[in-house]
Parts: structure tokens; C-alpha cells; sequence
């Protein structure tokens, strides 16, 4: 194919061709084109002069084949990643070590990759092998080597299994005759080596650990009673020592980033695969994912600080209290400009809480200036086009060349390339959950869905880039802002919600407080976030919260108060005011168009979400509903998701949740999709037939 200069061919480099199946595995298959050197009909491949854009020069195009593994199963997986061709599909190595553990456990690959020792032979036998024997023999050895050398430097906490570690004494045992004295030998010795070590001094390491992402070690007590309760017994605790806030902006700002560096530094990319972190909540599973909850601990740390900081003293005045919220605004500005968006979200979550938001006389205080500060700061965690502004604020942080250096301050940060940025991780976690749950497993004929894996491992490599640049801090830590932090008083939901309205009692006549959405544990319902904001409730009158018969957990905070829009003097009106909830907001969307979720109405899908009216609390699942999904075949994917026993899918009925307390009952044998309430948030809810409150009320 041939065309003059200049006029060139604006076609993909990349295009999809189609899928081609061999020996039971599928792979997708595209054209790669590449432009070759230019010539002039006169030259020839021996000429070294250089290309120039003559009129009479040509452009000559090759288009090769590239073909990538789709679906197969576990054998021809293992095959590929030994035998494959890691010109044609190099991401296929990486992306299987990254997400093998959502299909298969370790010790199941090892057990087939690696092959049984030789046999010793006496020492009279001499072996005489051919050159090609040879050869084929060590290609073969060489390359389990090199993926293990890999698996060992990019994933070591895959061979983690205390006491005996058993998987990397198995492959120190390959390699040292397979690959004696090579480096990834050395690298499997030495990493059993520290294994073993960091075993003796394991319950060390552990409160080490806590010190860095616990929780302040502060009285945590039970819902009080009363309003007066509450109040005495909160005076009745004085925190020894200085507070969080005597310390200055900049100093709290940058230990807040040093934790949460640290922290995310620490994450495995494949606790946040939404296989693994949707299990969360299982009985049982509280080992499931350790550094995530790290992280989701610091988060609400954090969260709390910020209310207990700001609530913990009822006699202040409105303009004392003021002051609070305008240290904490600075704060968070700073976090802000150390690329800090983890604290950053959690200070702003705090202060768009109800407890907090709705203090209007001390929001009415605040400067001119901080307030334009906070609206600013908002409008980057904006709900808006699947959170958008946040998702492109981080990628112009990625891309960023740092502040000058004249505007950065003396021995914070050091190097050329800026640190950071230290990302929110619920963005990444609601991804990998969504991507779980809309795409399959398996697919037909028992294949594993490895372009599943593929875009999952999109996501981990994301988070990985982000870990590197995250270990580029140069902060040093300060003992006595650490135990601040950890002394600063934590103030449970409830206790959070009495104390304000103490403060500030609510208005019964005239509803001044701001229009605020109702807000239920986050870190136990993806689909606070994905719903739209829900008007208020028949008959709620305004100042006091209604019923929280909705609220599915005994955790669940009480509801928000409701209003009409604030009248001057009022909060500032930020973008999504969050509810009296300290937990780590996981839901944001995932960016993928072709599925609507929760809150969009499709024309052929939609993501809901689904939980069980039992005991075991405030636990939902998402699932994939299509416009052909009856009732039943709902109601089942919907109990296997919540590992519930397949025969009781007959003594289940499902429910819509709506708003204002409400549900509908879907009939048995209905079309779902088209039986629910398209206008309200995709909420259901499974209860047995035979349970109480089966009557639910008219829509």
C-alpha cells in the first residue's frame, strides 16, 4: 500500500480484526500497521541517506498480526504464560501474577508450573546429553525461571503463608537446582530469609503497624440517652497534652501525608480486586484485605478527627468555633497542594457532614475567603459525570511537573519530580467492584474470562505507578502530632448527631438548615453515592430526623435533617453535603458507558444493588440486571452473591426500596427490569415469605 508524502493515511495503529479459537482457547485478534522508511522510487534498502519528503517519495506500511489470549482455561493459561510470546501479548504475564488470586490460589499454580526434581542418580552414572537436549531442556527450565524471578520481585507477599511458607520453600527448592546461584534464587533465599524473620517478630511489627493506621485509643462508649448525657460525659474527658489543631497548618497537613503515603505504599493491588473486597463483610473474613482496611482506618481517623475537634467543646461561640472550621479548611488546602487527595476528602467529608454542616450559626462566621476555599476544594469530589473532576484533577497531577521551587516550603518535599499524588483509593475499589460484578468469571464451555483480568489489571497498574511515586516523599515524622492524633477524641455517629444539635438546636418553625442527603454506613452500601438525592419524607417535620426504619444496619447513623433550600447566612452551599456517616465512601461509579448503574435508567442494563433482611446487618451485593432478568433468576444470582443456599430461592420474594421508607414488591414471576421504579435508586431488598413485615407499603 502506497501513498504520496504528505497525504498519509489517518488510520488506528491498532484495529480489531476478530477472535480466532485454538485448542479450546479464545484470543482476539488485531492488525497492528507500522509505517516503514520512506523511499524514492530511484533508492534502494542499502541507501543511507536519510528519509526526505520528496514528491516522488512513498510511504510503505507492513501490517503484522498480534493476537492476545481472551478466555481459556487454568492448563493453557499456565501454557502461555511459560510458552507465549511475550512480543505478541506482553501484558499477559503481568496481568495474570496480578489477578491470578481471583481465579486460582497460589499453591495451585505453583503446584503445576513447577516441575518435580530430577531423580539422584549414583555417582558411578555418568550423564551424557546432546547439544539439543541440552538446549531445549534449559529453554524450557529458563522459562519458569524468568517468571518466577518476576512473580518474586513484583509479588512477594503471594508467598506469604505462615509458619512454614510453603510455596517459596517449594520454589527455593526449584531453583536451586534448576537455576543454582541465580539471582532469583538468591531472591527466593533471601525472601524466605525475611519471611522467617518478620514471623519471630511478627506481634511487633503488628502494633507497629496499628500505631501507623489504628484508631486513637480514646474511650469509645455506647448511644446515650439523652442529649444532656452525652454532653456530660464528653466534658467529663480532657485530652492530656496539646490538641491536634494547637500544632500549625502545614505540620498536621504534612503528617496526615506521611501516613497516608506510608499506608497506600503498603497496599497489595490485589486486596482492591472487587472479587476479594466485596467479601469483606463476610463472617469470618475480617483477615480479607489488611492493608486496604488500613487505609479505609486512617480514612475515618481522620474523618473523626475532624469532628471531634469541631464538636468536642460545647461552650465555644459560634466565632470560636468558626476558627475550627476555618484551621481545618487551611488544613485540607494544604493537603491539597501536597497532592495529598486521601486526607484531603476525608477532612471534606467531615465538614459536609450533618453534624457539622448544618451549624449555621459557625458556618456563618467563617470568612469570606475560607469559604470560597472550601467551595473550591468541593467541586473536586463533585458527583457530576461519574466523578469526573476528580478522576482528571489526578491525571493532571500524574502528569504535573511540580510547584517551583521557590513556592515550596524548606525541607518538605524534595525531589525534581514531585511526590504523589496519594490517590483516594475508594475511586480504584468502586471500579474493580463494578468491573467484577458487571463482566462473568467464566465463560461458555468453562473458560476463564481473562479479558476480564486484563481490564482489572488496568487498574492495578495504575495503582502501582501511583505507589512508586508515592515512596518519593521526603517527610519526616513528628511524634508529637502523631499522638494527637491518636488522643484526639472520637465521637461515634450518634454521640456526633446529639452534641450538634446541642450546639445549635434545631429550628421547629422556620427550617434553615441546608439541603442535605441521607447518608447510611458507607462502607456497607456502594449505593448511597449512586442514587440521586432523595426528597424528603411525608409528614418529616423539618429540624428533626425521621425515622430510620430504613436504615438496614443497627450501625446505620440516624438520618439527616430535611429543608428547603438555606437562606442567607446559611452553611456554604458545597456540591454534595455529605451525612453524619465517618466511614470511607466507596461509591464512585465505574467509568464504562455501556453500563448504566444504579440511579441511571438504561435502555438494556443497569447495575443494582441487593441485600437480605436478616441479622448479619447492612450488607449489599451488586449484580448485572438485564431487561430479560424474571424475578427468580434475580432473586437467585442475587442469594449465591450472598453465598446463601440455592433451594431457598423460593422462599424469598424481592423488594424495591424507595424513597421515604417505602418498597414495592416485585412479583414472583415478573420482568424486574421493567416492574421496578425506574425513577427511584436501584435499592432491593430479599426477605423470606414467611418473615415479618411482609406487607410492604404503596409506592
Amino acid at each position: 500500500m502506497q501513498r504520496a508524502a504528505g497525504k498519509e493515511l489517518t488510520l488506528a495503529p491498532l484495529q480489531d480484526w476478530g477472535e480466532e479459537t485454538e485448542d479450546g482457547a479464545v484470543y482476539s485478534v488485531s492488525l497492528r500497521r507500522q509505517c516503514s522508511q520512506r523511499l524514492s522510487p530511484g533508492e534502494g534498502p542499502g541507501d543511507r541517506q536519510a528519509p526526505s519528503p520528496k514528491a516522488d517519495a512513498f510511504l510503505h506500511y507492513r501490517t503484522s498480526k498480534v493476537r492476545a489470549l481472551r478466555a481459556a482455561h487454568l492448563e493453557r493459561l499456565l501454557w502461555e504464560l511459560v510458552s507465549g510470546d511475550r512480543e505478541q501479548d506482553p501484558s499477559f504475564v503481568p496481568t495474570f501474577l496480578a489477578t491470578h488470586q481471583a481465579f486460582v490460589p497460589t499453591s495451585q499454580v505453583l503446584g503445576l508450573l513447577l516441575p518435580p526434581p530430577p531423580p539422584p542418580l549414583p555417582p558411578w552414572v555418568e550423564i551424557k546429553k546432546t547439544e539439543e537436549q541440552g538446549l531445549s531442556f534449559n529453554k524450557n527450565l529458563r522459562a519458569v525461571v524468568s517468571v518466577l524471578g518476576f512473580w518474586l520481585r513484583d509479588h512477594p507477599q503471594d508467598f506469604w503463608d505462615p509458619p512454614a511458607h510453603s510455596d517459596l520453600s517449594n520454589v527455593c527448592t526449584f531453583l536451586g537446582w534448576a537455576a543454582p546461584l541465580g539471582a532469583e534464587a538468591l531472591e527466593a533465599e533471601k525472601l524466605l530469609g525475611d519471611f522467617l524473620e518478620k514471623a519471630d517478630g511478627e506481634q511487633e511489627e503488628e502494633e507497629q503497624f496499628r500505631e501507623w493506621a489504628g484508631p486513637p485509643g480514646t474511650a469509645q462508649t455506647s448511644c446515650l440517652d439523652s442529649q444532656e448525657g452525652c454532653l456530660e460525659e464528653e466534658e467529663g474527658l480532657v485530652q492530656e497534652g496539646p490538641e491536634l489543631l494547637d500544632f500549625g497548618v502545614d505540620e498536621v497537613a504534612e503528617q496526615l501525608t506521611l501516613m497516608d503515603a506510608e499506608l497506600f505504599s503498603r497496599v497489595r493491588p490485589c486486596e482492591c480486586l472487587g472479587s476479594m473486597w466485596s467479601q469483606r463483610d463476610r463472617p469470618g473474613a475480617a483477615g480479607i484485605s489488611p492493608t486496604v482496611r488500613a487505609t479505609v482506618t486512617q480514612f475515618n481517623t481522620v474523618t473523626g478527627c475532624v469532628l471531634g475537634s469541631v464538636l468536642g467543646a460545647s461552650g465555644l461561640a459560634a466565632p470560636q468555633r468558626a476558627q475550627r472550621l476555618e484551621k481545618w479548611i487551611r488544613i485540607a488546602q494544604r493537603c491539597r497542594e501536597l497532592r495529598n487527595f486521601s486526607s484531603l476528602r476525608a477532612i471534606l467529608s467531615a465538614l459536609q457532614s450533618n453534624p457539622i454542616y448544618r451549624l449555621k450559626s459557625s458556618w456563618g462566621a467563617v470568612s469570606r475567603e475560607q469559604l470560597s476555599t472550601f467551595r473550591k476544594l468541593s467541586q473536586i469530589f463533585s458527583d457530576e459525570n461519574n466523578h469526573l473532576s476528580s478522576r482528571e484533577i489526578l491525571s493532571q497531577e500524574e502528569a504535573t511537573d511540580g510547584p517551583q521551587e521557590e513556592d515550596k516550603h524548606p525541607g518538605s518535599l524534595t525531589s525534581k519530580l514531585p511526590p504523589g499524588p496519594v490517590p483516594y483509593l475508594g475511586t480504584f475499589l468502586t471500579d474493580l467492584v463494578m468491573l467484577d460484578t458487571a463482566l462473568p468469571d467464566m465463560l461458555e464451555g468453562d473458560l476463564i474470562n481473562f479479558e476480564k483480568r486484563r481490564k482489572e489489571w488496568e487498574i492495578l497498574a495504575h495503582i502501582q505507578q501511583l505507589q512508586r511515586r508515592c515512596r518519593s516523599y521526603c517527610l519526616s515524622p513528628r511524634p508529637p502530632i502523631l499522638a494527637a492524633l491518636r488522643a484526639q477524641r472520637q465521637l461515634s455517629e450518634e454521640q456526633s448527631y446529639h452534641v450538634s444539635r446541642v450546639i445549635e438546636p434545631p429550628a421547629t418553625s422556620c427550617p434553615s438548615s441546608p439541603h442535605v442527603r441521607r447518608r447510611i454506613s458507607l462502607t456497607k452500601r456502594l449505593s448511597v453515592k449512586l442514587s440521586r438525592e432523595r426528597g424528603p419524607s411525608p409528614g418529616a417535620s423539618p429540624g428533626d430526623p425521621p425515622s430510620p426504619t430504613s436504615s438496614l444496619s443497627p450501625a446505620s447513623p440516624p438520618s439527616s435533617p430535611r429543608t428547603r433550600d438555606p437562606p442567607p447566612g446559611s452553611p456554604p452551599a458545597s456540591p454534595g453535603p455529605q451525612g453524619p456517616s465517618t466511614k470511607l465512601p466507596l461509591a464512585l461509579t465505574l467509568n464504562c458507558p455501556h453500563i448504566p448503574l444504579g440511579g441511571q435508567q438504561g435502555s438494556e442494563a443497569r447495575v443494582i444493588r441487593v441485600s437480605i433482611d436478616n441479622d448479619h446487618g447492612n450488607l449489599y451485593r451488586s449484580i448485572l440486571l438485564t431487561s430479560q432478568d424474571k424475578a427468580p433468576s434475580v432473586v437467585q444470582r442475587a442469594l449465591q452473591k450472598h453465598n446463601v443456599a440455592q433451594p431457598w430461592v423460593r422462599d424469598y420474594q424481592l423488594f424495591q426500596v424507595l424513597p421515604g421508607d417505602r418498597e414495592l414488591l416485585i412479583p414472583d414471576n415478573a420482568n424486574v427490569f421493567y416492574a421496578m421504579s425506574p425513577a427511584a435508586p436501584g435499592d432491593f431488598m430479599l426477605r423470606r415469605k414467611d418473615g415479618p413485615n411482609t406487607q410492604p407499603q404503596s409506592p
